[in-house]
């Protein structure tokens, strides 16, 4: 099993930038990769970002690129997306999610590990 507790999410301006966490704990060393997601309202889960827990590497999704940046410290079990340049329509409950297998990928069905989200609301 894998624990993971989302932390940092704000209310913020049109424009401003955020940094959101991920803590995981648990049986870490079977994790292939990490995503963050979000869900607005009425709307679905959709995938942001992912990095590969070993390697780094990252993939994002086309509304995002560009404004956040995932990262990792393999050293404190925490995975960190900074958001840039946000706008209205970045408001949601953004999830951290965890996969056990690779290869890695956006879809929700990929990740059997949630955390519980952390809100961000985007106004001006």
């Amino acid at each position: 099993q894998v624990q993971l507790v989302e932390s940092g999410g704000a209310s913020v301006q049109t424009g401003g930038s955020l940094r959101i966490s991920c803590a995981a704990s648990g049986y870490t060393y079977n994790v292939a990769c990490m995503g963050w997601f979000r869900q607005a309202p009425g709307k679905e889960r959709e995938g942001v970002a992912l990095i590969y827990w070993g390697v780094g590497s990252t993939l994002y999704a086309d509304s995002v690129k560009g404004r956040f940046t995932i990262s990792r410290d393999n050293a404190k079990n925490t995975v960190y997306l900074q958001m840039n340049s946000l706008k209205a329509e970045d408001t949601a409950m953004y999830y951290c999610a965890a996969a056990v297998r690779a290869p890695c990928t956006l879809a929700t069905e990929r990740y059997p590990y949630w955390g519980q989200g952390t809100q961000v609301t985007v106004s001006s």
